[in-house]
């Protein structure tokens, strides 16, 4: 072989071997972003453990027995070893059936995680005494209790930071990482920096047409967006089933605000307004359950009206008192710490502007 040929040959080798290791290198990094990105995505539901005594038989086997609690009036389903199936609250459609547990957690804004065996569902008619007794009530248990169908927690964990766009059958996304409104052309960083008022139809960029027959056209600049009470009346309402008002004073079922919501006689009053403007802050919320709208005086230009709502989703792994919420600084639904963590309990921002709650 010639001198020429094997220079040739030696360039191929060399050719061969760099476009190897481009290749190489470039799999590693694709790989290694991945891994980035699932690490920053939040975990909706990551199941992590089917509990022996919250089998779907131990509930449906005859091994249980209903005990009923006072402050609020409720009915609490327990298995024959005593413990906690269910807990359904009078005059609230809210239930919490005890399931597989699920971690939650947005690594992008908090350290915080929420393990938890609470799945939160809506009852096709509110709780009342004896109604365990009744047929809806049962069609209703044996469809729902055990099952790992996306519930309450999981659709508002479907709109938080990096959660992955869900379209249905005609190609409307109706889930994905939310906005908490468009920028305020008058506001500045931290003061109204983001406009409020966008809602679920906002989000989804389609007019809606409400029971009492009033229909609303979405805003265009509001597109992705869904303020406090908007996430509420998406995850409650559109998701949920839920019945909604096209604002707070016609109709019957979830008003649109947040001082609409606690004012309202929709569900059961967990924790009741106390004192006058800025009104006084729960001395205990020992109280609340899982699936609870919890609300909040946040600005004290808004006089007597509460400004803020979330969902409070249980204690997490630290032993903090955790809440679900649209908030403008994280600019979307978080658990986060951005603009004052999200803890019910202690001293700091939300802890202290608390004010009532309400179990729908």
């Amino acid at each position: 072989m010639s001198a020429k040929a094997k220079k040739r040959g030696g360039r191929r080798v060399l050719h061969a071997t760099t476009v190897i290791a481009l290749l190489a290198g470039s799999a590693y990094l694709t790989v290694e972003l991945r891994k980035d990105e699932q690490a920053k995505a939040p975990a909706v539901q990551a199941i992590t453990d089917t509990p022996d005594l919250t089998s779907a038989g131990d509930a449906r086997s005859g091994e249980q027995k209903w005990e009923r609690l006072k402050n609020p009036e409720r009915s609490v389903l327990r298995s024959g070893s005593g413990a906690v199936l269910a807990t359904f609250t009078d005059g609230a459609r809210t239930a919490t059936l005890t399931g597989p547990s699920r971690t939650f957690s947005e690594p992008t804004s908090t350290k915080s995680r929420v393990v938890t065996e609470n799945w939160v569902r809506l009852m096709p008619e509110p709780w009342k005494k004896d109604a365990e007794k009744e047929k809806w009530f049962k069609d209703w248990f044996e469809e729902f209790y055990g099952s790992e169908e996306d519930d309450l927690f999981a659709f508002a964990f479907q709109y938080v930071e990096g959660a992955p766009v869900k379209e249905d059958d005609e190609g409307t996304p109706y889930a994905g990482d939310a906005d908490f409104g468009p920028i305020n052309p008058e506001g500045s960083e931290g003061a109204d920096y983001r406009l409020e008022q966008s809602d679920f139809y906002d989000y989804l960029g389609i007019p809606y047409t409400f029971r009492d027959g009033t229909t609303i056209q979405p805003e265009q600049n509001k597109y992705r967006a869904i303020d406090c009470s908007g996430f509420i009346r998406t995850v409650f309402g559109y998701r949920g089933r839920f019945p909604l008002m096209a604002d707070d004073k016609s109709g019957d079922g979830l008003p649109r605000t947040a001082n609409g919501m606690a004012r309202s006689s929709t569900g059961t009053d967990i924790i009741k307004l106390k004192g006058s403007t800025p009104f006084e802050r729960p001395k205990s919320i020992s109280v609340l359950q899982p699936g609870d709208l919890v609300f909040f005086k946040l600005d004290a230009r808004t006089k007597e009206r509460l400004d803020h709502v979330g969902m409070y989703m249980g204690v997490d792994t630290d032993g903090h008192q955790i809440f679900v919420s649209s908030r403008e600084e994280v600019n979307g639904p978080t658990i986060g710490d951005k603009g004052g963590t999200s803890r019910l309990d202690g001293n700091g921002y939300y802890a202290k502007t608390l004010r009532s709650a309400k179990r729908l």
